[in-house]
């Protein structure tokens, strides 16, 4: 425990602000170039090796990208549980620096820095995650994209019965938050409900207008990782979740929604609505 860069976490509670700044654009510039180099680069690059094979081998290659990187998701989830883990004995690392991070937010924040994320974190409320998905549905359904209209709410559903899953397996308390800020939050806390289903509606809704808009699909997936992570961390801001839980929500979020995404490009491939696949 004495490894912890327990030092750090405080200085992170101390100017909140600055470093959530500094994050927000580091995750946003990173999503940008990655999306970039997977359009003009890496994708390409692979549809030209598999294109001679015909759509089952590029079915495959989507297949396994989706499954590989839910596997990673899995992997990174389980590190973290272990990590957290109070039998877990000198690696319980995480679980000091969430205490660390929580104990000085408490002392650091102001009540209109609270408001304000109060006000932001309702983006990713299950109520507001729904009419999202079902406004979005029924308008792609009347522009004739029925695969999407169908795929977004199903994705969504199927990442809130993921997280409850994994919430009632862990049974993770949350930290205590007692400020002037109202906010409902219930439930166990690994991994958060936020971070997870805002990364698979937002990330589901961005996939489906860069499919309408391909010129933009760099902007949007950057939009959508803004959003998202302001979300996440608006959570642990309003001291409603540790920070490994917004991490393990994230982390979640991504797995289940390259499964959906794969699926969905596996589908566009088998019906032959189109000979490339760029910018997933």
């Amino acid at each position: 425990m004495g490894s912890c860069p327990q030092a750090l976490a405080i200085a992170v509670g101390a100017h909140p602000l600055a470093w959530f700044g500094a994050a927000l654009l580091a995750v946003v510039g990173l999503v940008g170039a990655l999306s970039a180099l997977w359009q003009r680069r890496l994708w390409p690059g692979l549809r030209n090796r598999l294109q001679p094979y015909g759509a089952s081998a590029l079915m495959l290659a989507v297949l396994l990208i989706g499954l590989l990187m839910a596997a990673g998701g899995g992997a990174l989830i389980a590190e973290l549980v272990e990590a957290i883990d109070p039998g877990a004995g000198g690696r319980r690392c995480v679980g000091v620096l969430d205490q660390a991070l929580t104990g000085q937010l408490q002392q650091s924040l102001s009540l209109s820095t609270l408001q304000l994320f109060g006000l932001l974190t309702h983006l990713g409320d299950t109520l507001t995650l729904t009419v999202i998905c079902v406004v979005s549905a029924l308008w792609l359904l009347r522009g004739g994209w029925r695969d999407l209209a169908l795929a977004l709410p199903l994705a969504g559903a199927g990442g809130g019965l993921l997280v409850r899953l994994l919430k009632s397996s862990f049974e993770r308390a949350r930290p205590l938050h007692e400020h002037a800020v109202a906010v409902v939050a219930q439930g166990f806390s690994f991994p958060s409900g936020h971070s997870a289903g805002s990364t698979v509606v937002y990330g589901m809704l961005a996939y489906a207008l860069m499919r309408l808009a391909p010129r933009w699909r760099t902007p949007l997936a950057m939009a959508a990782a803004a959003l998202v992570f302001t979300i996440g961390c608006s959570r642990v801001l309003l001291q409603v979740h540790w920070a490994s839980d917004v991490l393990a929500g994230f982390v979640t979020g991504i797995a289940w929604l390259a499964l959906c995404v794969a699926a969905c490009e596996m589908g566009r491939l088998r019906a032959g609505k189109s000979g490339s696949v760029r910018g997933m």
